[in-house]
């Protein structure tokens, strides 16, 4: 009895380890080994949806529990302070959250683009930044519309699809617009953070990853920019960092070396590698014909006799 026991023993952590080993190898597939692979997207703007101002958006960014940032680019040990940073004109505002690195250096983590486009009408996409996620990465919030398929009777039918929301009535957007608005400026500096910011040490990615797993419910990626005046005011203000560069340099490397390699345009066809330097000799003799026709008889350069 001892035995079955200890063989059943043996293989319930045969089982576990399987099952831990593939759930590591998934989580080391999906990740980029970029830095971005530490900072939700779709957390931060379910952070800014519920937060009541910038400040208070600030505060929620920079809270361990809501599993948002996880950042560390200085290598110090410790998760990074996300400041926030208002741009506005008109009715246009690049929200730049970003990272005192050094006493000299900031990097931008990513920016929320937001338009007034009617009246109580607004849309909001978050940028992140190249430098920590390869490319600009754009996400949005969405919803999904039902559509009526005119198909009546017991079996009945309709589809759905995802449309862009209006976020007007999220708080945030409601303070930023409100007319007696001042514009936001973070006022904490490298060394210099509020009470409250107690950092801590970066947790595994694939912890940090399964953690935010339910922001990306109501959140995807867009493929253009949608916010196209609030993405030009951005431009001219983002800020990178040479330290964070250079030590992600290798990272980045990688990224486009995979990204690469994965591209279907970039796979050709066995058959025409295969054919590739070969002659037709079919086509060849048709060449030599119609040149023969051309030169005409000997002696005579147009065929004329």
């Amino acid at each position: 009895m001892k035995k079955v026991k200890y063989l059943f023993l043996v293989c319930f952590l045969m089982i576990a380890n399987i099952s831990f080993s593939q759930e590591t190898e998934k989580n080391t597939t999906d990740s980029t080994g970029l830095p971005g692979d530490h900072f939700s997207l779709q957390g931060a703007l379910e952070m800014f949806k519920s937060a009541t101002s910038l400040e208070d958006f600030e505060k929620k960014l920079n809270d361990e529990n809501n599993y948002v940032n996880n950042l560390d680019l200085n290598g110090d040990g410790e998760i990074d302070y996300i400041r926030v940073i208002d741009n506005m004109e008109s009715a246009s505002h690049a929200v730049v959250l970003q990272v005192p690195i050094s006493e000299t250096e900031s990097q931008d983590i990513a920016v929320i683009e937001i338009e007034k486009n009617a009246t109580e009408s607004a849309i909001v996409q978050i940028v992140g930044d190249e430098e920590l996620y390869g490319e600009s990465k754009i996400v949005e919030p969405f919803d999904e519309k039902a559509i009526d398929n005119n198909k009546k009777g017991p079996f009945y039918e309709y589809n759905s699809v995802k449309v862009i929301i209006n976020v007007w009535f999220w708080p945030c957007v409601k303070f930023i617009y409100a007319p007696v608005y001042v514009v936001y400026a973070s006022p904490w500096k490298w060394h210099y953070y509020p009470n409250y910011w107690k950092p801590w040490r970066q947790h595994p990615w694939g912890w940090y990853y399964n953690h935010g797993a339910p922001f990306r419910v109501h959140y995807q990626f867009a493929p253009t920019h949608r916010v196209i005046l609030a993405h030009k005011l951005y431009k001219p203000h983002r800020k990178t960092s040479v330290i964070v560069v250079n030590r992600y340099k290798g990272a980045h490397e990688n990224h486009k070396a995979i990204k690469s390699k994965n591209n279907p345009n970039n796979k050709q066809n066995p058959k025409q590698n295969q054919n590739k330097g070969k002659t037709n000799p079919n086509k060849q003799k048709n060449q030599v014909q119609k040149s023969n026709n051309k030169q005409g008889p000997k002696g005579n350069k147009n065929g004329k006799r």
